[in-house]
C-alpha cells in the first residue's frame, strides 16, 4: 500500500501490516461507537463532495472504521498547492483527477469498502441532475436498499453558501443527512441539517446508574432483608449522596410527550417509544425498563451473583412487556407485528434513559441570523492581539465588505475588532492539519 509523508516521499506498507492496522483502528472505533453504532456504520453509505483537507482526512477514518460504502465527487484536478495539506495526494498525482487519486488511496487503506468517484464539479449535479443524491442508495445490492435510505449520509466541504442552500433542499426533501464542514485557518464549522435524526445509544460522557435503591420492585426488597440490609438505611444513604431519585430527565420526557409518540404511525423508535410511554404509566409505575446491569461495587462473590440475576430478570421482565405493547401498537396501525426486531427493542430497553431525538432547521434558515446571534458571533470569541504585519490593502478592503454586508443585514452599529480582521487575513483560506482533528471528532460525533 502507498502512503505519503510529510515532506512528499513515497513509503510502501506491507499489506500484513495494513490489514493488523486497520483491524486495530476497527477495534477502537467498536470500543468508541458500541456495537449499534458499528453495525449503523457498517451499512452507511457517504457521499463527499469535494474531496479537499477536510473531507478527505474525516473520510479516511470512517473508512478505516469499516464504512458500508463511499462516493467521491469532485471535477478538480490536484495542484501544486495540495501536496501540502493533503496526504491523500502525493508528486504522481499532479495534474490527475483529485477524486479518483483520493479515491484510489482510500481504497488501498480498507478494500472492503465499496468506493467509486464521479469527475465532475458539485454545481452541475446540483443545478442539472439533482436526483443524483436519491439515486445514491441504489448504487448497491438491491437487498441493502433498505439500510441506506434511512442511513444515507452526505458530507458536504467547503461549499459555498447558495449551493449548500440548494442542496440542502434536495436532501430534505430526499430525508437525506447533509453535513455541512469548513475550515478556515484556526477556524471551523460544523452543521448538520436533516428533519429528524433519532438516537436509541446516545453515549452520555456521564451517567447514574439505575439501582432503583429508591424504588425497589419486590424481589429486591426481598433480597435486601434476607441478607440483612434494611432498605431505610440505604436509601437514607443514597439521598445523602443526592443519588435519589433518578427522575425522568427532560429529554426523555420531550420525547415521550411528543405528537409522534402518541400517533404512534412513524419510524420504528416512535413506535417502541408509544409502547414505552404506556409502559412508564402502567406496569413501570413511573419508571423505565430497568437497564439489568451493576456497576462493580464491595460484596461477595455469591451476593454480586444473586444481586445481579434479580436485576437481570427484571430487566427481561421489563423487555418482555414492552414487546407485547409493541406488537399491539403495530397491529393497531396495520403493520406487520413482527417488523420491528427483538435485537431493537432490546437495545431500546437497555438505553430507555439516554433516547436522544434531534431535529435540525433548515441550511436556509442559518442565512439571515438575527441581530442578536450576530453581536454574540461578533463579540464571544477572543482571538487575541497579534504581533505580524499584514498588507493593509487586504485588511482595509476584508473590514469594508464585513461592514457593507452587516450594514445590508439591517445591523447597523455592529463593529469588528481589528485582532478578528488580522487573524481571518492571515488564516489566508488555508487549511490547516492542527485544526483538522477537531473537526474530524466533530464528524464522527455527529
Amino acid at each position: 500500500m502507498r502512503r505519503t509523508t510529510r515532506d512528499g516521499q513515497a513509503m510502501r506498507i506491507s499489506n500484513e501490516t495494513s490489514r493488523r492496522n486497520m483491524v486495530a483502528y476497527k477495534a477502537l472505533s467498536t470500543g468508541i461507537l458500541g456495537e449499534q453504532g458499528e453495525a449503523a456504520l457498517e451499512k452507511a453509505s457517504i457521499c463527499l463532495l469535494n474531496c479537499g483537507p477536510t473531507g478527505s482526512e474525516t473520510l479516511k477514518n470512517l473508512v478505516l472504521g469499516g464504512v458500508g460504502s463511499i462516493t467521491i465527487v469532485d471535477g478538480s484536478k490536484v495542484e501544486f498547492g495540495d501536496l501540502g495539506n493533503n496526504f491523500m495526494v502525493d508528486d504522481s498525482s499532479l495534474g490527475q483527477s483529485k477524486a479518483k487519486c483520493v479515491c484510489s488511496f482510500l481504497q488501498e487503506l480498507n478494500d472492503a469498502v465499496k468506493a467509486k468517484f464521479i469527475e465532475e464539479h458539485h454545481d452541475a449535479l446540483i443545478d442539472t441532475n439533482p436526483s443524483f443524491f436519491s439515486q445514491l442508495p441504489w448504487l448497491w445490492p438491491l437487498r441493502i436498499i433498505w439500510f441506506y435510505v434511512s442511513s444515507l449520509l452526505t458530507m458536504l466541504f467547503q461549499l459555498v453558501e447558495e449551493s449548500m442552500v440548494k442542496l440542502d433542499r434536495i436532501c430534505r426533501q430526499e430525508n437525506v443527512m447533509l453535513i455541512f464542514a469548513r475550515s478556515y485557518g484556526l477556524t471551523g464549522l460544523v452543521r448538520i441539517s436533516v428533519k429528524e435524526h433519532t438516537v436509541i445509544e446516545s453515549k452520555p460522557d456521564h451517567f447514574l446508574d439505575d439501582l432503583r435503591l429508591n424504588n425497589p420492585w419486590h424481589e429486591l426488597r426481598g433480597f435486601s432483608e434476607e441478607i440483612g440490609v434494611g432498605f431505610n438505611l440505604v436509601h437514607y444513604v443514597y439521598k445523602a449522596k443526592d443519588l435519589g431519585h433518578l427522575a425522568l430527565c427532560s429529554d426523555l420526557l420531550q420525547i415521550i410527550n411528543d405528537n409522534y409518540a402518541e400517533v404512534g404511525t412513524g419510524s420504528d423508535f416512535w413506535v417502541i417509544v408509544a409502547a414505552l410511554k404506556e409502559f412508564i404509566a402502567n406496569e413501570g409505575g413511573g419508571e423505565v425498563p430497568l437497564e439489568g446491569s451493576i456497576p462493580d461495587m464491595t460484596s461477595s462473590s455469591e451476593c454480586y451473583v444473586s444481586l445481579q440475576k434479580i436485576c437481570q430478570n427484571k430487566s427481561e421482565a421489563d423487555y418482555h412487556v414492552i414487546e407485547e405493547r409493541v406488537r399491539n401498537i403495530l397491529k393497531k396501525i396495520g403493520r406487520d407485528p413482527h417488523s420491528i426486531p427483538k435485537a431493537t427493542m432490546k437495545s431500546f430497553c437497555k438505553n430507555a434513559r439516554k433516547l436522544k431525538a434531534c431535529r435540525y432547521r433548515p441550511i436556509e434558515e442559518y442565512s439571515n441570523p438575527s441581530l442578536a446571534e450576530l453581536q454574540k458571533y461578533l463579540t464571544d470569541e477572543d482571538y487575541g492581539s497579534s504581533d505580524l504585519n499584514f498588507d493593509a490593502s487586504d485588511i482595509s478592503r476584508l473590514k469594508t465588505t464585513a461592514v457593507s454586508l452587516l450594514n445590508d443585514m439591517g445591523c447597523t452599529g455592529l463593529t469588528l475588532t481589528e485582532d478578528l480582521i488580522d487573524e481571518m487575513c492571515r488564516f489566508g483560506t488555508a487549511e490547516l492539519h492542527a485544526v483538522l482533528p477537531s473537526l474530524e471528532e466533530l464528524h464522527h460525533k455527529k
